[in-house]
């Protein structure tokens, strides 16, 4: 897709508004031409630059990540998952996860959106992971055949899509790093 010339400014702009927007309207009632009245550009514009609402979606999602988890390393998995949960906002934290809640449900109707996460937001968060812990591997905190090494992602979504549900609260620093150490490290042997 070739790519028009936006300033990054005026790209974090369009980002913020289709975030905005989902929040609002939820992902099936976000319309192309919501974005380019609420962001004053066109169409055409915004399918020049991102081809698809799914991709539109899923590079705003991706540009709104704060923080890169391999960017973290202090030197044993704990102290970088907790780097991690401190460098998130509460507030952020819990406007992310009712969007990813929305989503979630949305993508069992449009396979477009399921794809541009799994490339855009999924995969590159999974490897960056799959970094994370294989550092803890080399370093020696976590045996190389430990089962859970799989499933570590699949137990941090559990967090975010369980906790409103099951106590009706947001998920926060503080519940994530209390569910990181007493379901994620020692279900790896940390």
């Amino acid at each position: 897709m070739a790519r028009s010339r936006l300033t990054p400014e005026r790209e974090s702009e369009l980002y913020t508004a289709v975030l905005d927007l989902l929040r609002e309207v939820g992902y099936d009632a976000l319309t192309m031409d919501a974005v380019a009245a609420r962001t004053h550009s066109s169409k055409a514009t915004l399918y020049r630059q991102w081809g698809s609402k799914p991709e539109l979606v899923a590079r705003a999602l991706r540009h709104n990540k704060p923080v890169s988890i391999t960017e973290i390393d202090t030197g044993s998995l704990r102290g970088d998952f907790h780097a991690l949960m401190e460098r998130t906002d509460d507030c952020q934290m819990e406007k992310d996860s009712a969007l990813m809640r929305g989503l979630a449900h949305a993508v069992h109707n449009n396979p477009e959106l399921l794809q541009a996460l799994r490339e855009l937001l999924i995969e590159p968060e999974m490897r960056g992971l799959e970094e994370v812990l294989g550092r803890a591997v080399r370093r020696g905190e976590v045996d190389a055949d430990n089962p859970a090494l799989k499933l570590v992602l699949h137990m941090l979504i559990g967090a975010f899509i369980a906790r409103p549900l099951i106590e009706d609260q947001p998920v926060d620093r503080a519940f994530l790093t209390s569910y990181v150490d007493a379901v994620v490290l020692p279900s790896l042997g940390v």
